[in-house]
């Protein structure tokens, strides 16, 4: 039996994780060999059979049982330290000594048997997570020179297009060149209602083509896939151990030396200071080491936090490591991010309008010049704002005119040369701060800005400046779509424990106070830029015991990692959210957060069970052995059934589904 920090290390290599099944089959055929063994020496002692015939029996029983527990013991022993399997393969030993090979036995057979039993729910645990790698094809039908042909998926090229038939599986990333189906994505990210595909789509390799036929450009080789990036990012998870395991881990050590010391005393104490005689003296002190072994301490947490990352995978929520499962359990403040995480993110221009006293002057612009002018600036940007506006340009089939000389101001405008004039376009802040000197029709371009705020849209000047003079040529307004599940995701929040309920956002103070408002938040901070929005995390912190930042990964960085515990919107397309964030909603959708939130919980919940009753069990049995003398067998049903009662228990997070 492997309990210690070895028995839960995670198989990165795929060879290797296909290996554990025939080990695990060896490992139960040797508890059945243990067992027969066990039994047979027993019913050979009662019916006075050939002393061979006996002790034959109970020598396939000893080696059988401690086999692959005297390796680990050797294994430990060279490093050099010491471990639990030393502990029972000493026990089982000192019952063959003084005449108890049977309770030797049966104390082997049981220790395999929770072995084999531990290692099954681990596997399980794990299971979720390989099962990804077969959902990937091994290749793929590409298009050369109009017809297809099989190509192993390694040796797809980035803009090579592959077919994909109803029913196939996709087996890479790509945006779809042509036709329309519908995609279940449910194995990348939980999701459980298919989603319609047409082209200019992005699709995820791993995931089922239901309807009609696609094809598809490829834009991520196969090990650059979201499917690789996931399998990568979970065993790198299990691979981190949860503080609780980590303080197990730096404890056993000076444990089990200390069981042995216990031991030892149990053994020298009734011997030379009490005169009691050799053989119940020392079978007292086995049945003592028995009783305090840690095994069911050291499995009780990584029973739970693995099935705990598995389950959350299974949802579309990826936990990257054990100590992120504990902490998300603290959290009793959530600060939101608005754009692309509470709203949809997929801004649109809304409103496009001159400003009336520019009519017959140089700068007269009709509202289709006014967006052609404001997309040369805004073409050169990266914001959403700016994304938002190119597009409607485009989508009006408008000349844009080339723009130089372009500068962003962060968090609140930009500014470039078109047709030898600077466009500054910008929030107030950016006129307040940036723009030097008197502005024509300032004030009424103020006032329709915050007309369009009060509406719950955001609202940017546009304003020429040329020969030192400066005039409102006339403003655009935007607008993004509350999510559906926000309102609701934060109402479950609340219900879960968290206290206070913030956003923190670049945006207006209008627009930021109705989305606040439409949705229940507690504060709201506006027209913040990315530094500032780290001063109110910590401020946050001050105050509460665990602080949650959800946002894009982007924009939102430094807050993301000053929080305890960051959150990444929209992994199966996001690298950087899949590269910074320590959760990751890999389904985009905002109502997988409770849920994340309550597996922590839960499994929090798990390891206080767990520990209860494995600690619990220890000091029952010692109390137990030293005032009623309670026979090895018994010690040893204890042991064992509480090491084995908690690996279930961890497994039962498996199910969790909120």
């Amino acid at each position: 039996m492997e309990t210690g920090s070895g028995s839960v290390s995670i198989t990165r290599d795929r060879a290797e994780a296909l290996l554990e099944r025939p080990v695990l089959r060896r490992q139960a055929l040797f508890v059945v060999l243990t067992f027969v063994g066990m039994v047979a020496g027993l019913f050979g002692s009662w019916f006075d059979a050939p002393p061979w015939f006996v002790w034959g029996n109970y020598a396939v029983a000893y080696v059988f049982g401690g086999w692959y527990g005297l390796k680990e013991s050797i294994k430990s022993l060279r490093k050099p330290a010491v471990e639990i399997d030393l502990l029972m393969i000493l026990a089982a030993v000192g019952a063959l000594i003084i005449g108890a090979p049977f309770e030797g036995a049966m104390l082997l057979f049981l220790f395999s048997l929770s072995g084999v039993l531990e290692e099954y729910a681990i596997g399980r645990s794990r299971t979720a997570i390989r099962s990804l790698i077969e959902m990937r094809p091994e290749s793929a039908q590409v298009l050369s020179d109009g017809e297809e042909v099989t190509v192993s998926i390694d040796d797809v090229e980035v803009g090579d297009v592959f077919v994909v038939r109803p029913g196939d599986r996709l087996p890479l990333d790509g945006v779809v060149e042509s036709g329309e189906s519908t995609v279940d994505q449910s194995s990348l990210t939980g999701e459980s209602v298919p989603v319609s595909k047409e082209p200019g789509d992005e699709v995820f390799g791993g995931t089922i083509n239901e309807t009609g036929s696609l094809e598809v450009r490829v834009t991520r080789k196969a090990q650059e896939s979201a499917i690789s990036r996931l399998i990568h990012m979970v065993e790198e998870a299990q691979e981190k151990q949860a503080p609780t395991q980590q303080l197990i881990d730096r404890y056993e050590q000076p444990y089990v030396l200390s069981v042995f010391a216990m031991t030892a005393v149990a053994i020298a104490l009734p011997l030379l200071v009490l005169g009691h005689t050799f053989e119940p003296t020392f079978y007292r002190a086995m049945t003592l080491m028995v009783a305090a072994s840690p095994c069911a301490v050291i499995i009780s947490t990584p029973a739970a936090v693995l099935s705990a990352i598995s389950a959350g995978g299974r949802q579309g929520v990826l936990f990257k490591g054990g100590e992120h499962i504990e902490t998300a359990g603290n959290v009793d403040a959530v600060a939101f991010d608005k754009t692309g995480t509470l709203t949809e993110g997929n801004t649109r221009l809304t409103d496009v309008s001159t400003l009336g006293h520019t009519s017959g002057s140089s700068d007269a612009l009709t509202d289709d010049e006014l967006l052609s002018v404001a997309a040369a600036v805004q073409s050169r940007s990266e914001h959403h704002l700016a994304e938002a506006t190119v597009e409607a340009a485009d989508e009006r089939s408008l000349d844009i005119p080339t723009a130089t000389e372009f500068q962003a101001v962060v968090g609140k405008g930009v500014h470039a040369r078109v047709d030898e004039r600077t466009i500054h376009i910008g929030n107030p802040r950016y006129f307040d701060t940036v723009v030097d000197g008197p502005i024509e029709g300032i004030d009424a371009g103020l006032d329709a800005v915050r007309e369009q705020e009060s509406r719950g849209k955001t609202s940017v000047l546009v304003v020429s400046e040329s020969d030192e003079e400066r005039r409102v040529l006339g403003w655009l307004a935007f607008t993004d779509t509350i999510r559906e599940d926000a309102a609701e995701t934060i109402e479950r929040l609340r219900e879960r424990g968290v206290e206070q309920i913030v956003m923190l956002t670049g945006d207006n103070e209008r627009v930021a106070e109705y989305i606040a408002g439409e949705l229940g938040i507690d504060e709201v901070y506006s027209e913040l830029l990315p530094e500032e929005k780290v001063d109110h995390i910590e401020a946050l912190q001050a105050e509460y015991e665990a602080v949650a930042m959800v946002g894009d990964g982007v924009n939102d960085a430094p807050a993301l990692a000053t929080a305890d515990i960051s959150i990444g919107m929209g992994g199966a397309g996001t690298d950087v959210a899949l590269e910074t964030a320590d959760i990751v909603l890999m389904s985009d959708k905002l109502g997988r957060l409770p849920y994340a939130f309550a597996l922590s919980r839960e499994t929090r919940k798990t390891l206080y069970i767990n520990f209860s009753i494995a600690f619990g069990a220890i000091a029952i049995m010692i109390i137990a052995i030293l005032t009623a003398g309670i026979p090895l067998p018994v010690a040893v049903v204890g042991h064992e059934g509480s090491t084995v009662l908690v690996s279930l228990i961890g497994l039962r997070l498996l199910g969790f589904d909120g």
